[in-house]
Order: structure tokens, then sequence, then C-alpha cells
């Protein structure tokens, strides 16, 4: 396991778009499929690391307590499957998560996205705008502190309250993506 930092990209970037199979239906799902009107989180996890198993109980309470809200949430996986077997799609189908969890077997998103570890959160406006690239919250593997998801809640409810957004925010910490 390498500890990789999330490249801190300009705030006010546009999502890129994508088209990207969803690994629970089979079907292809685009950018405008789990957008919502009030903006799209997109996390870039996958089924091996340490990090992401760490929070991925709190993923799935994340995705319940903001269903419904406008807020689009989809998960997608970019590690290469061939070298690391556990990322393959047909596992990532058997996880909890009631959000889209897309595989990206090119990795030409991620690229576009500049997603440089796992977990890696992007939060977008309405307009589809970067409000946020950073941590879930403090709780790492081992720290001995609480998953609470606070740093990300905090941006998400403050979108969709139409509050103003915290800039002050922290990369994420966790595996390099798996890379070709």
């Amino acid at each position: 396991m390498s500890l990789t930092p999330s490249y801190m990209v300009e705030l006010g970037f546009s999502a890129p778009a994508f088209e990207l199979t969803n690994v629970f239906s089979g079907l292809p799902t685009k950018l405008q499929d789990v957008a919502g009107e009030k903006g799209l989180l997109v996390m870039f996890i996958c089924n091996h690391c340490p990090f992401v198993i760490h929070l991925e109980q709190a993923l799935v309470a994340l995705g319940k307590e903001f269903y419904g809200t406008g807020l689009g949430i989809v998960a997608i996986s970019a590690n290469d499957a061939e070298n690391y077997p556990q990322d393959r799609p047909e596992l990532m189908a058997e996880k909890p998560y009631g959000f889209p969890y897309l595989y990206d077997e090119s990795q030409e998103v991620a690229k576009a996205y500049k997603a440089e570890c796992t977990p890696d959160f992007f939060l977008f406006d309405g307009d589809l705008k970067c409000v946020y690239r950073g941590r879930f919250d403090d709780s790492k593997p081992g720290n001995g502190k609480p998953v609470t998801g606070s740093d990300l809640r905090e941006v998400m409810t403050a979108l969709l309250k139409g509050k103003p957004i915290n800039q002050n925010q922290q990369p994420s910490m966790g595996c390099n993506i798996k890379w070709r």
C-alpha cells in the first residue's frame, strides 16, 4: 500500500463527462444520469484499499442520508483489475452501496478528474462546477479517530442549503490508483 494524497484540483473546474458501466445493472451510465439538480458527489474508490474499507459502512450511510435531496452520488473504480483482481467488476457488484458504482476500465475518467488515490472525493454544484475536493474526515485506519464524514458532510449540507462552501479543504489520503 502506497499512501497517496489527492491532487487538489482548482475549484470551479467542470465535471468531465463520462459513460461507464454500472456494475450493479450492467448498463452504461453517463454523468447526466447520476447528476442531481443540486449537484453531484463523485467518489473514486475500489474494493481492496484499506482506506476505502475503513469508510465502507460510512459511505453506505452517506448515500442513504443524502438520497432524494437533489444531490446525486456516484462511485467509480479505475483500478487495474487485471493486476488487482479484488477490484474486478463482478466483485464490485457485491458491495452494499445504494448509489451507482461504475467501472472505469480505460482509466480515462480518473485521469480526466485528476484522481490520485482511493478514496478521492469531488463535489460539484448544480452547474457541475467543483466546489470541494478533499477528504471524508480525519479518520484513517489505525489512527483511532471515529469515522464521521464531517468534512464532506459539512460541504454537502452547505451546498444543499445554498450556504458558502468552506474553502479550507484538506486532501484525501489513501492508496494510489492502480494504473496500468
